[in-house]
């Protein structure tokens, strides 16, 4: 249900002071989604239909449904990275997930929320970030677009990725085996795997994607996530050869992990700026691969779009 609160609203857009911990809705002519302010997470992507093509989060098996890496992706060695003569401890993709956001302001179509710096997150993380995140629908499209910025002076390292959960299979009446994702490009270069502990491991193995599609089977992720760190593609398909498809458009992100726990109902399709340790890292974490380094005032933007592609 959408935010409550006292109503004010200029040029189309809510300025009242909402339940900062209740979702917010938004919606177009074609979809309807659901925004949790704990971590600013997607939590729901409904069509006309009111069929919801996310993942429900269901604890027993996996609680997230589509939450933001910051400022970390995947896991360090250790528990912990190395910034000049000190080490900080980071627990997997970092803290950005379980964090209340604060809802900037909402429309009936798009919605806004923020984190900043705090003491908590100082002590792991000693930069004065910002994290915007906006969610607009527009027809059948789902723009998420996040603004990360240094309010600091000093260099700012950091990663940032996406990680959304959609339902495995789709709910239009097509079997789990018939699903599949397309990419945009040709696919050649050998993907990646980790290890026990979530490190990335340095073998590189055979792609497993054939004429640019990657056919989905619980036996692809029985060592964890397929990671595609030499990507050509900024977008892919996801469904069956029939019924509808889901186009996810990652312009700014070069890597790409694919995800789930064997037989469970869902598939992550996750772009990223950044990846899990390499086994062994020991380097300072500016350093560590796919982080970018912004400078005093600087910021980063890495947008994702989410379409309903109708067959």
């Amino acid at each position: 249900m959408p935010t409550q609160g006292v109503q004010r609203v200029k040029k189309g857009i809510n300025t009242a002071m909402p339940d900062q911990s209740a979702r917010v809705s938004i919606s177009s002519d074609k979809l309807v989604a659901e925004i949790d302010p704990l971590g600013a997470q997607l939590s729901s992507l409904k069509n006309h239909a009111a069929l919801d093509l996310l993942w429900n989060g269901d604890p027993k098996v996996w609680a997230g449904r589509a939450p933001l890496l910051f400022p970390i992706v995947g896991v360090l060695e250790g528990g912990t990275y190395q910034l000049g003569t000190k080490r900080y401890p980071l627990a997997r993709h970092g803290f950005a997930r379980g964090k209340l956001f604060s809802i900037d302001s909402t429309s009936s179509s798009a919605a806004v929320f923020r984190l900043i710096a705090d003491e908590p997150s100082l002590q792991v993380y000693p930069f004065h970030f910002e994290l915007e995140v906006r969610y607009e629908l527009n027809a059948a499209t789902l723009t998420v677009t996040t603004w990360i910025r240094n309010r600091g002076s000093a260099a700012m390292p950091a990663s940032f990725g996406y990680h959304p959960g959609f339902r495995w299979p789709l709910p239009f009446g097509q079997s789990r085996s018939s699903h599949f994702i397309e990419f945009e490009c040709d696919e050649p270069a050998p993907a990646r795997r980790i290890d026990s502990a979530g490190l990335l491991t340095p073998e590189r193995h055979p792609t497993p994607i054939s004429q640019r599609r990657l056919t989905l089977a619980d036996s692809l992720f029985q060592n964890d996530v397929l990671i595609f760190d030499q990507i050509n593609s900024r977008s892919v398909l996801y469904g069956s050869n029939a019924g509808p498809r889901i186009k996810i458009v990652f312009p700014d992100t070069p890597y790409l992990g694919v995800w789930t726990k064997p037989g469970a109902p869902f598939i992550c399709i996750e772009p990223w700026h950044g990846v899990t340790d390499p086994e062994g890292f020991s380097g300072d974490f500016k350093d560590k691969p796919g982080v970018f380094v912004l400078k005093g005032g600087g910021a980063f933007c890495a947008r994702m779009d989410i379409t309903l592609v109708e067959s």
